[in-house]
Parts: C-alpha cells; sequence; structure tokens
C-alpha cells in the first residue's frame, strides 16, 4: 500500500503544463458607404450644390461645384462616404431635397 500512497502522492504534486491560450482580440472595423448622387433632368446645378453644401457636413462651396459638374458630366459622384448610420441620414437628407440618389453601396 505504501507504493499506492506515493505513487497517487507523486502524480497530485507533478506540475501540470499547460499550453499559452492565445487571447487575441481582431477588432473588425464597420464598412464604410458612399452616398452617391446621380445625374437627372430635372435638378438645376445651382439646386445640386446648394443641397450638397447644406447637408454634406465641411464641403465647401468650390468642392461642391466640382461635385455637380462631376454629377452632370460623368453621370454621378461620390459625395461622401463613411459610417453607415450617417450615410443613410445624408442619402435621405438629399433624396428628400430633390436630388436622384443611388442605393447606399459599401465603400
Amino acid at each position: 500500500m505504501n507504493t499506492l500512497i506515493s505513487l497517487t502522492t507523486a502524480m497530485a504534486t507533478s506540475p501540470t503544463v499547460t499550453p499559452d491560450k492565445v487571447s487575441e482580440v481582431v477588432r473588425k472595423t464597420y464598412p464604410n458607404y458612399k452616398v452617391i448622387v446621380l445625374n437627372d433632368d430635372f435638378n438645376t446645378f445651382e439646386h445640386v450644390t446648394k443641397c450638397l453644401i447644406k447637408y454634406i457636413p465641411g464641403i465647401s462651396a468650390d468642392h461642391a461645384w466640382e461635385l455637380t459638374n462631376q454629377i452632370h458630366f460623368e453621370g454621378q459622384a461620390v459625395v461622401w462616404v463613411g459610417p453607415q448610420e450617417q450615410a443613410e441620414l445624408y442619402h435621405q437628407q438629399l433624396r428628400r431635397a430633390g436630388l436622384t440618389m443611388a442605393p447606399l453601396e459599401a465603400a
């Protein structure tokens, strides 16, 4: 019986080796969305430019005019790129102002 006790004691006191757990946190960013204005036959250059200035934060009058020209001559322009919630807001505001909008699309 002494042999059994010493074997049990030896097993209980031997160190247990466990592999290190990999605890990496992989952060995924939310995708950005593009707000795209399409060319149409009824909105004037002035109206499109004013809407861009009014609803797209931080846009200058010159940049709004450049985007309006791009909309007219190329058929569309990406007027803003960013998080989905803000993209939805700007898209809705521009649409309600009468601009022709492409569906939101992931950037």
